[in-house]
């Protein structure tokens, strides 16, 4: 009899012990890599179907997820800021995400940058997290030139929005890249190239704040 009691409580210490592990695991993922399942998620719709899980980000101690399904989406984070969920409005316009749609940039006030193809452009929304709360961004990014990425352009600690532009109302082959605040104002624009591929860093430009000027038109 007191070896069937020892044996319970050892099953018991052993189940508490891998149950703490796997919290421990958790909240020590490494920041900025990929840590969504692919799968579907039965408690949520996403338009008119099921919400299929297509990419998740770790950002700290939270997990940013895009999930994707006919004729919509949404943003979900869960994590140690609290749960969220934010309508994907790219997915409503017709943009389509897969795994390379989610970028993070994790810092005091982080960055998430959702983008998406739709006829030849990207299409692209941001939330932030600030003070321990996430909310989406009021602007809506487009790149006519097929790159919109995140970069630190004016060294303030906070990522930037990097979006490729054709010239000439997208009518010519004249190309330059526009760089936006994730916070809200525009940070200015590159001289115009000859060609997207032209761009410095192409495909994927990161200017200088040097190389900035006050954008046409803005």
């Amino acid at each position: 009899m007191g070896g069937t009691r020892s044996v319970q409580v050892v099953a018991v210490v052993a189940a508490v012990v891998f149950a703490a592990g796997l919290v421990f695991a958790y909240f020590q993922r490494p920041n900025g890599t990929d840590s969504g399942q692919s799968g579907i998620d039965p408690g949520m719709r996403c338009g008119t179907t099921v919400c299929q899980v297509v990419i998740g980000k770790s950002v700290g101690k939270d997990l940013v997820e895009l999930l994707s399904g006919t004729g919509g989406g949404r943003i979900r984070v869960t994590g140690e800021s609290g749960p969220f969920v934010f309508e994907m409005t790219i997915a409503e316009s017709g943009a389509t995400v897969n795994g390379q749609s989610l970028l993070c940039s994790e810092a005091t006030i982080s960055v998430c940058l959702v983008r998406g193809e739709q006829n030849g452009k990207v299409l692209g929304e941001v939330l932030i997290r600030k003070d321990g709360t996430w909310s989406r961004a009021q602007a809506a990014y487009l790149s006519s030139a097929g790159y919109l990425g995140l970069h630190d352009v004016n060294e303030d600690g906070t990522a930037d929005v990097v979006s490729a532009q054709r010239g000439c109302d997208g009518q010519c082959n004249n190309s330059f890249v526009q760089v936006f605040s994730a916070l809200g104002p525009i940070i200015g624009c590159t001289t115009p190239a000859p060609a997207r591929e032209q761009l410095a860093g192409w495909p994927a430009p990161a200017p200088k704040l040097s190389q900035l000027r006050p954008c046409a038109n803005s």
